[in-house]
């Protein structure tokens, strides 16, 4: 009876959203001739047309907006069906409704499968974009499941230019994704803007090309890239929208189960188009299986429309473009504007191929390119900024020789659609123009040293942890430690992006696809090393190897014993650098160049503390200072040695949980030491900025530190990390986000680095986004205990107790050494009633405090679960009183947040420095 109701109530339904035919015919007549026209003069054409029929107007655009985003012919006999669904419905959702906990502020934006509306998110006080499928889409299953698909295949990915879903989710009947709101306008509006140049083009592609990377790499092609899918932001920060197209590649991914309904939607029929005409490839146009190179070919299609105002394969009708995109070549760039430069012309060609085998193969190659034409047009403008002088002698010669040019001013660009004018001299004038503006080639280049090179054109390189061919595992800390000085010292050079020890080091025991293990890491080129001891002999054989192809740039073989190991490990640093045909600055050169210490022994003692310090537990720990000590012993100007030192005991304040007191001092101690002997020791000034931060609480002091080591090292993971740190927990959420993002490109595969992202983006309230990194760490590392301790504090944020307890736990047992877990867990507890569970976990920790230094904090967050206000106030002011490093989180752990109007919290925040 149930069923049988079921379906006179969707027949009944169905009946009712046919509409009249004749509406129908009115509809379809208004909406062909409308494709008919461009789609910047549509409006007009439907002011016009629609003049005295609102509701014809409507109806005409949603069928429009439908077309447009599915991108295929409305035919008969589907037609009448497809747009009854598309504009059956009139009501939207008004100002002021509230579903769930989200407040509509206002619509947006309307297509065809339902509307957006911006929001306010009650819960989290942020505001949100909201798309709601449309209720008669909401029947359809094939429609809904697409639905799901795109907040499936955005959510999987984690990109700075991909837009954030934050939800998806149904209520009052109602499917709806919830992502991150953004403020902008879409490409669309700078299509064919004359005031443009092309370098900002470039930026807005590379940020593009970045996203979609970022998706290949999860096996996720986009399928409909087009203006109208990218968002600008007024600062030029680009994200990528709409992967509600998007398609998996392969079986073996796991975003979906094999019986997943998404995917078997996902699995695209031969012969049915999706996509957006004007931006489809060839093999979308003809139903063919697709792959990344559709993206790559769509991308090309926007990077054409933007310099010529016009996309490459339009025609006066649909069935034209369709027979221009699988036949016609496009016309060449130069048609539409004199000043394309040719390697933007040979890079779009490229990309527009019709034989998917000769474009760009990966769409990081396309990145490549189009970063090194950035690079090359950016010191074209600074060389012309740079010579005014230079350039009215030019001119002159120039009249001279070729009987007078036009005057070039200051506001000569280049633009997307070449309305401005760039001079085009011929190489005789090029050679004098050098020759009268910088007296010579030797001073050209040194000014190219000195402007320095643009960070976003930097070569990437990794250098893998050598291998130990020796018989002796004692001698492990020798390959470790080469491995690190060479990664230190091409690290600080400004033409080169190197990726962290931290990453590198997780390649240490298989090194068999360079290829795959460069992807992994970002790194264009990689080295690969090993070292074997013959009686008094080291023998280091290393390689530089292209990570594209797998083949080898360089090699060579270093025979030398023990005490030249301080000039070898330069000697190999120099030799990659000059392979990789860097640029260097005298700087650079320095850094090269730079020995640490001169005395072989203590370098190797140093070596050794490095390489017990990295085991990270306390007893390791321990031994690597015994080492540091013994390095300075015999050379007491070592200053990396102290640097390392300070690293050493700052780790046993703050992550072991010794006397705070005590040891930040230690480590402030031997951070000024290592600067007063060197202050160009990035570590020294990193060092000191954590200690400034964790033992003093002098939040401007730390950052002047940090800056200063950043200046010194930008790849320095470690000093954008901590100096994130210190973003994040003085409240500067969106610069901690940026610099941890930073920190997560130079050293991608380190569980610390997504460990504490996980924790900056709880405290800035995207705790959906919190366990989501922090999801990837864990699959990075899963016996890492942190990312599960910042789990259960997310867990909490969002009430979800239970799952905050069993996160807690396994980070105890995972990390015995801290007790930040137990307060977490008992909080939890306390929060779900079990409050004598909560108050053993308590009792435990009190006991444990006569024993050895528990932080006071933990002890008063315990009883602030409990709501014991005024003992937990009293265990926060000892917390101050003993310099408990984790009052550095005050001003920004929501688990304070209902103290924070007491005279007695407001009193510590003044004493924080916080107020």
């Amino acid at each position: 009876m149930e069923l049988g109701q079921g379906v006179a109530s969707r027949r009944d339904s169905k009946a009712n959203l046919r509409m009249d035919a004749q509406r129908w015919q009115k509809i379809k007549t208004v909406f062909d001739a409308a494709l008919e026209i461009e789609p910047s003069k549509r409006a007009k054409f439907l002011d016009e047309t629609c003049l005295e029929d609102a509701e014809l107007r409507t109806d005409v655009q949603k069928l429009i907006d439908s077309f447009e985003v599915a991108g295929s012919f409305i035919e008969e006999p589907a037609a009448n069906e497809v747009a009854s669904l598309i504009i059956g419905s009139k009501d939207g959702l008004k100002s002021g409704q509230r579903f769930a906990h989200y407040e509509i502020i206002r619509q947006i934006g309307v297509g065809g499968m339902g509307e957006v509306y911006l929001a306010r998110d009650e819960k989290l006080s942020r505001n949100v974009a909201i798309k709601i499928l449309s209720e008669e889409f909401g029947r359809h299953e094939s429609s809904l499941q697409r639905f799901k698909q795109e907040a499936q295949a955005a959510s999987a990915l984690n990109h700075p230019n991909i837009l954030v879903i934050h939800e998806i989710g149904s209520s009052d009947s109602m499917n709806y994704i919830v992502s991150e709101f953004i403020e902008g306008e879409t490409l669309r509006s700078l299509v064919g803007d004359s005031s443009a140049k092309i370098s900002q083009m470039l930026d807005i592609v590379a940020q593009i090309a970045g996203a979609l990377a970022a998706a290949h790499a999860e096996r996720i092609i986009h399928r409909d890239i087009k203006p109208e899918n990218i968002m600008v932001r007024p600062d030029g920060y680009v994200k990528v929208l709409d992967f509600g197209l998007a398609k998996l590649i392969g079986d073996d991914n796991a975003l979906f189960g094999p019986d997943d309904g998404t995917k078997k939607q996902n699995q695209t029929a031969k012969g049915l188009i999706m996509g957006t005409i004007n931006y489809m490839s060839p093999e979308q146009a003809k139903g063919e299986k697709v792959d990344e190179s559709t993206d790559i070919f769509s991308l090309g299609v926007v990077m054409y429309e933007m310099v010529a105002g016009r996309t490459p394969f339009r025609g006066d009708s649909m069935s034209e473009t369709f027979a221009n995109l699988i036949n016609a070549e496009p016309q060449p760039l130069s048609r539409y504007s004199s000043n394309v430069p040719a390697e933007l012309e040979r890079i779009v060609s490229k990309t527009l191929r019709k034989d998917r085998s000769e474009r760009y193969q990966t769409i990081k190659d396309l990145l490549v390119d189009l970063k090194s034409l950035r690079e090359n047009l950016a010191f074209d403008e600074r060389l012309e900024r740079s010579q005014p002088s230079s350039e009215q002698q030019a001119t002159a010669f120039l009249e001279k020789t070729t009987g007078g040019i036009k005057d070039r001013t200051g506001d000569t660009k280049y633009s997307f659609a070449g309305k401005s004018q760039i001079r085009r001299y011929l190489p005789g004038a090029v050679a004098a123009l050098l020759i009268l503006a910088l007296t010579g080639v030797g001073f050209y280049f040194l000014y190219v040293k000195r402007s320095g090179p643009v960070t976003d054109g930097r070569k990437t390189l990794a250098v893998l942890p050598f291998v130990n061919l020796s018989q002796d595992a004692n001698a492990e800390y020798l390959s470790d430690g080469v491995t690190e000085s060479v990664i230190n010292n091409l690290s600080q050079l400004s033409g080169l992006k190197v990726m962290s020890r931290n990453s590198a080091f997780r390649f240490k025991k298989d090194q068999t696809d360079i290829k795959s293990i460069g992807s992994q890491l970002g790194a264009e080129t990689v080295v690969t090393g090993d070292i074997k001891t013959l009686g008094d002999k080291l023998i280091i054989n290393v390689r530089l190897i292209n990570a594209v192809d797998d083949s080898q740039i360089w090699g060579s073989q270093y025979v030398r014993t023990p005490a030249d190991l301080i000039a070898t490990q330069n000697e190999i640093a120099q030799a990659v650098a000059q392979n990789l045909r860097l640029q260097l600055t005298r700087s650079d050169q320095q850094a090269l160049a730079k020995h640490y210490t001169d005395n072989s022994e203590a370098y190797q003692l140093y070596l050794r503390g490095r390489f017990h310090v990295f085991k990270l537990t306390p007893p390791e720990v321990e031994t690597g200072i015994s080492y540091f000590q013994q390095a300075i012993a015999i050379d007491p100007n070592y200053a990396l040695a102290y640097a390392g030192l300070a690293d050493a005991y700052r780790a046993l304040a703050v992550g072991s949980e010794m006397p705070p007191i005590e040891f930040t001092s230690k480590s402030a101690a031997y951070s000024k030491k290592a600067i007063e002997l060197d202050d160009s020791l990035s570590e020294g000034h990193s060092g000191l900025g954590m200690t400034t931060f964790w033992g003093q609480w002098n939040w401007s002091g730390a950052e002047t530190q940090y800056k200063r080591a950043l200046e010194l090292n930008p790849n320095s993971s470690i000093a954008h990390l901590f100096y994130a740190h210190l973003l994040s927990n003085t409240g500067r959420h969106p610069e901690a986000l940026a610099e941890a993002a930073i920190a997560r490109e130079l050293d991608p595969l380190f569980p610390f680095t997504g460990a504490l992202e996980g924790q900056f983006l709880n405290h800035a309230g995207q705790t959906d986004e919190a366990l989501a990194r922090l999801q990837k760490t864990f699959e990075l590392d899963p016996n890492f205990w942190m990312p599960h301790l910042f789990a259960s504090s997310a867990y909490i944020e969002k009430g979800n107790y239970d799952q905050a307890v069993a996160e807690a736990e396994l980070a105890t047992k995972l990390g015995p050494s801290q007790t930040t877990s137990i307060a977490f867990e008992s909080y939890a507890l306390a929060k779900l009633g079990r409050v004598d569970e909560a108050r053993a976990l308590l009792d435990g920790l009190l006991k444990l405090s006569a024993e050895r230094f528990v932080p006071p904090n933990h002890i008063a967050l315990i009883y602030n679960g409990l709501g014991e206000k005024d003992n937990a106030l009293a265990w926060l002011e000892k917390a101050f009183e003993q310099h408990d490093p984790k009052m550095a989180f005050l001003k920004v752990e929501p688990k304070w947040n209902n103290l924070r109007a007491e005279p007695r919290f407001v009193a510590l925040m003044k004493k924080m420095n916080f107020e």
